[in-house]
């Protein structure tokens, strides 16, 4: 499937993974890019050395291209972009808004830029600078999120710039890429999806924990870094809601100081990233010390395992899965239904045909595409 965004980074199919903190590493990238799409790794959670080496094992295992998203206001900023510039690496997305200068790095260099944007102005703001995409998620994707869903946002940013549009929150069918398309969009990123197939790194416990997960099982709280951040809904994140100022406080500079440990910053690098998330956020101390602690609180539960002890960033959408499969084969799937899904459409000028059906006093059993879908399984197609 042929698009704008396709065209633009180079893959089979306009259909992005996107940027997970200890989930998008080389494995699941370069699982994806084999699948035909595009691979995004999250940068946040490493440090130079293990972004150069994630970037060298994404390269042995396949030739397609791929992108590394980078927090704009991480005080390596520049750096992390340098080394993107010196490793060839095909585009470079932003978490949260990216300053003018890192843009005209990166155009100065060849790589391609991609900022995540919740509002139409966001949008307008940085395609002004030059950059080559956006990417636009909704209130129903996970991580941090606005308030408006993709429905409403997103055709709001396609009539107001003129680069390619990619749609995330919400999608994980061949259904939602139809209907991406159809507003306007150039492909669709998902993470959630992404994180519940075969490749993902995360352990079994925690996928379970999303599988079993409802629509509602997602709850967005401002408790975890100061921000919107929907996450999944389990006893430590309500222990986290209920939780006053004061020990919300001690909770954030204990995980912060842990979190300075494991990403070998020095005092002075942790100072100076609080002082870009308050530039940049217009928040209190308070809250970049929240911030800071969240890779702490997303690696309890992603790497180590022990979602009792963190959060975990999900979708809406988490209610909606029932498999693992592997990126291969969902990507495979998704382009199928888009398919048929084209297919089922009707042409301009002839109505929707509507399925047949047995006359209302007839014995006979409804056909099976008639039939409501039974309740999908759990892990149903996985095993």
């Amino acid at each position: 499937m042929r698009t704008a965004l396709t065209d633009l980074l180079g893959c089979r199919h306009p259909i992005v993974q996107t940027g997970m903190g200890y989930v998008a590493g080389a494995g699941l990238v370069s699982a994806v890019g084999e699948a035909g799409g595009f691979g995004i790794v999250a940068s946040a959670t490493m440090n130079l050395t293990e972004l150069r080496d994630t970037i060298r094992e994404i390269r042995a295992r396949t030739a397609a291209p791929f992108g590394v998203n980078v927090r704009a206001d991480a005080p390596d900023a520049r750096q992390r972009i340098d080394l993107l510039i010196r490793e060839n690496v095909r585009l470079a997305s932003f978490a949260l808004a990216p300053d003018r200068e890192l843009i005209r790095r990166c155009a100065g260099a060849g790589v391609l830029t991609m900022p995540s944007v919740g509002a139409r102005r966001h949008a307008e703001k940085v395609a002004g600078w030059g950059v080559d995409a956006v990417l636009v998620q909704g209130a129903e994707g996970g991580g941090h999120t606005g308030p408006v869903p993709t429905t409403l946002l997103l055709p709001q940013v396609v009539d107001a710039v003129d680069i390619p549009v990619v749609a995330a929150g919400g999608f994980f069918d061949g259904r939602g890429l139809v209907a991406a398309l159809a507003y306007g969009a150039a492909g669709i990123a998902m993470g959630t999806r992404f994180l519940l197939t075969a490749e993902s790194p995360v352990g079994p416990l925690v996928k379970q924990l999303y599988l079993d997960a409802g629509v509602t099982g997602t709850v967005v709280t401002t408790k975890v870094d100061g921000v919107p951040h929907r996450v999944l809904r389990t006893p430590y994140t309500r222990g986290l809601e209920r939780s006053g100022s004061i020990a919300a406080l001690l909770r954030a500079t204990r995980h912060a100081l842990a979190f300075r440990r494991l990403a070998g910053l020095s005092w002075p690098e942790l100072i100076s990233a609080g002082c870009g998330a308050r530039h940049r956020g217009g928040g209190s101390w308070a809250q970049t010390l929240r911030a800071a602690s969240t890779p702490v609180l997303l690696r309890a539960a992603m790497v180590e395992g022990r979602p009792e002890y963190g959060v975990m960033s999900a979708g809406q959408v988490t209610g909606l899965l029932d498999d693992l499969p592997s990126c291969a084969a969902l990507v495979d799937r998704i382009l199928a239904e888009a398919a048929a899904t084209l297919t089922r459409l009707p042409a301009p000028d002839q109505p929707a045909a509507p399925p047949d059906r047995p006359p209302a006093d007839s014995d006979q059993p409804p056909a099976a595409s008639d039939r409501p879908p039974a309740a999908p399984g759990r892990l149903r197609d996985a095993r």
